[in-house]
Order: C-alpha cells, then sequence, then structure tokens
C-alpha cells in the first residue's frame, strides 16, 4: 500500500510500530525517526525478521522544521504519524505543510512553557492544509482518539441527539511502585495537576485540580475512585456531537500516586518554571521525568486490567436513553504481545489504526479534523480487528 514515517520511539511509538509491522499490506515501509536513534535501530533489529513490512531509521529533531523537512523529502512518505511529544506538534504540521504529507498525531499541541489543552493551534492550520491538499487527523489515540469515534458511532447507530457524555478512564493495573506514571511524566503530571473543567451548555466551568471525586464500579476491574479532569476531546465533541448539553471526562488514580504527587507538588517539584541550579536553567517537572522509571519499563511488571469507555445519555425516537461503549484491555497480554503495558497498547493501535485509514483513502479528505468527524464504522471495525475489542452496555450505571 505505502509508506509511514513515524516520529518519536517512546512507548507508544513502539506499539503503533508493532502493529504497524503487524499489517504489512498495508505498511509496506516505515521509518522510524527520532532524536536518539539508537532507540529505533534497536527496536528495528527486535522486528525485522519477523515482518514484510521494511524498516528504516533516521536521526531528527522534531522541534526543527528544516531537519524536518529534509527526512520527509528524503524518505517521501505517505503519512507522517506523529508520536513525539505534543509541543512539537506544531513544527511537525509545518513540515507536512511544506512538503505536502499526510499527517495523523495522538494529543493535542501544548505550548512548553504553559499547561493549555486547547486546539485553537492546531485548528489555525485548516485552511492551509484544505489548499494543499492534504489531511491532518488529530487526537487518534484513544483518549483522545477512540473515546471521539465511540461518541460519533453513537451519535450515528444509537441516537438522534446526544445531551450527555460521560468519558471513563480507568487504569486498573499496578506496577508494583510508590510512584510511577504510565507515559511520558512531563505531560502525565502536567495534566493532572491543571485545573479541571467540564463543558455545559457551550460553556468550560473550571474546578480545582481533583476537586470533584466520584467511585464508579467498572467492568472487569471493580469499584475504583475516579477524578473529574479536562481533557482535550471535550473541546472538539462539544462542537460536533449534535444536541450535546454537557460532557466530563474522569480518570481514576490511587491514593498512593495522589499522596505522592501532593507531596512532589509541594515542595516544587511539578513546576514548569525554569529555576538556576549551580549556573544553568533547569525545569523541575523535566529534572523529575529523569528520575521517575520510564514509563516503557513498566510492562514487564504491570499487571490487571484497563477499562475506558462512554456513557451516553440522549434521546432516540423521541425516547430517552443510555448506552455504555467500553474497552477493557490486560496489561500483561499487552506485553506478551508487543512488550509494553496496556497504556501505550491502547494509545499505540488506535495510532496505527487512524495512519492506516488516512493512507488507504478511507479517511483522506484535505484539511484538519478531529477524529470524530469522520466515519465512525471503519475505525470500530479495526478497533476489533487489531486488538481493542470493544463492549456494549445498554443499561449501564450512571455517573450523578
Amino acid at each position: 500500500m505505502g509508506k509511514c514515517m513515524i516520529i518519536g520511539c517512546g512507548g507508544v511509538a513502539s506499539v503503533a510500530i508493532h502493529k504497524c509491522c503487524q499489517n504489512s499490506s498495508v505498511f509496506e515501509e516505515i521509518m522510524i525517526a527520532s532524536r536518539t536513534k539508537s532507540k529505533c535501530d534497536a527496536l528495528k533489529e527486535k522486528l525485522q525478521g519477523t515482518t514484510k513490512t521494511k524498516i528504516h531509521t533516521a536521526k531528527v529533531d522534531a522541534d526543527n522544521v528544516e531537519e524536518l523537512i529534509a527526512l520527509i523529502n528524503e524518505f517521501n512518505p505517505d503519512v507522517v504519524l506523529n508520536l513525539a511529544l505534543p509541543y512539537q506538534d506544531l513544527t511537525i504540521m509545518d513540515a507536512c505543510l511544506a512538503t505536502k504529507t499526510h499527517y495523523i498525531d495522538t494529543a493535542n499541541y501544548e505550548p512548553l512553557d504553559t499547561a493549555k489543552f486547547e486546539y485553537k493551534w492546531q485548528w489555525a492550520y485548516r485552511e492551509k492544509f484544505k489548499e494543499a491538499g492534504i489531511c491532518a487527523l488529530l487526537g487518534s489515540g484513544f483518549d483522545p482518539g477512540v473515546t471521539g469515534v465511540f461518541a460519533a458511532y453513537a451519535q450515528k447507530h444509537q441516537f438522534d441527539e446526544i445531551h450527555y457524555l460521560d468519558i471513563l478512564d480507568c487504569n486498573g493495573g499496578d506496577h508494583g511502585y510508590p510512584f510511577a506514571t504510565n507515559f511520558n511524566p512531563e505531560i502525565n503530571i502536567r495534566e493532572v495537576s491543571a485545573n479541571g473543567s467540564y463543558w455545559e451548555n457551550g460553556e468550560w466551568v473550571e474546578t480545582e485540580p481533583m476537586e470533584i471525586k466520584r467511585e464508579y464500579d467498572f467492568a472487569e476491574v471493580g469499584k475504583k475512585d475516579m477524578y473529574l479532569l479536562h481533557h482535550e476531546e471535550l473541546e472538539s465533541l462539544g462542537q460536533n456531537l449534535k444536541g450535546i448539553k454537557r460532557i466530563r471526562f474522569f480518570m481514576t488514580f490511587g491514593q498512593s500516586y495522589l499522596t505522592h504527587l501532593k507531596c512532589l507538588e509541594n515542595v516544587g517539584m511539578t513546576s514548569i518554571e525554569p529555576i538556576e541550579y549551580e549556573g544553568k536553567q533547569i525545569v523541575p517537572l523535566q529534572f523529575l521525568k529523569a528520575v521517575l522509571p520510564d514509563p516503557a519499563s513498566l510492562g514487564p511488571r504491570t499487571v490487571g486490567k484497563t477499562n475506558i469507555g462512554c456513557i451516553f445519555q440522549g434521546v432516540k425516537d423521541g425516547k430517552e436513553k443510555t448506552y455504555y461503549l467500553y474497552n477493557v484491555c490486560d496489561h500483561q497480554e499487552c506485553y506478551k504481545e508487543v512488550g509494553s503495558q496496556a497504556i501505550s497498547y491502547t494509545t499505540g493501535v488506535p495510532a496505527m489504526i487512524g495512519a492506516m485509514l488516512v493512507m488507504n483513502g478511507t479517511w483522506n479528505k484535505p484539511g484538519v479534523w478531529n477524529i470524530e468527524e469522520f466515519d465512525p464504522d471503519p475505525f470500530m471495525a479495526a478497533l476489533n480487528e487489531w486488538g481493542l475489542p470493544w463492549e456494549e452496555d445498554f443499561n449501564p450505571t450512571l455517573v450523578d
């Protein structure tokens, strides 16, 4: 079918690369490009004898547009799959514009110096991508990503109008450490220490961090405490769901995580403001990232399951209706298959699926699009095929 350039070589990228190599009829060639080429080479060494996909590797600085342009021109991919840091989204989009190459990512752009989770910077590229005749697919992970596909599927097949949506992200896994994060610590801690918010009647309602807490009994996991967070898909879903009145996002956290996080906050270790230390400028959160366990190392020791999904309330044929779409993923099964835990797996698989649907033309239209703006059916079928089967509940317990 074609060629895909994958920028990044962390836990999520590793899963996406494994899945591309399982899907060789679509991904005939891939290039793994990262600031640390040795990580790319190690993954190539592991995979190249197990797949028909031809694997290339390269060193690239994703903050440098000219380097990116040169590498894209050299490899000439059909799509660029951005699995680098969210701070680097715009430079990669600029390089895709310059080379007229389709673009896919899993998370919205974030400024390096401010914990802002908004789509406005990427939405500003809509006309440029449309004029260039190329497609940018935003947020093809799980949340955002599959949650948006679930919403589009519910809107298409189950409801005339969706009025209320609660997105529930439960990690029932245990890695055995007192404190660690399941994906990039810098991104994770910025997200959970920021103010919470939810979308209601066309406006944002802001909350203090971790102010709103609920308990929920998750299928195959059990009862867990969950907390309301701001999450980027609320912004796009608020615009793209017919009749929507309120959208909330909840994520589970254990008490050990919260206690350690509060302690780190209290001593300034989660700050993103640079400080001077021994004549050098350092960012405390970046230093903390360096001393915490690498999320990619958690796979062998993480046991338990994740349960991530969407509870919908709305109207069908004049009658009120509730509907729950979710996926359950086993950490150890993921590790056996691709060498990563389920948090990376649930993001890496949808990243591959999004790249596939853009590359094969199923979802390919010029402009910048959030995932729920495409037909959900091909993606939903691919989730079942590629390792993230979904479940339905037509009488779910609602979140108050």
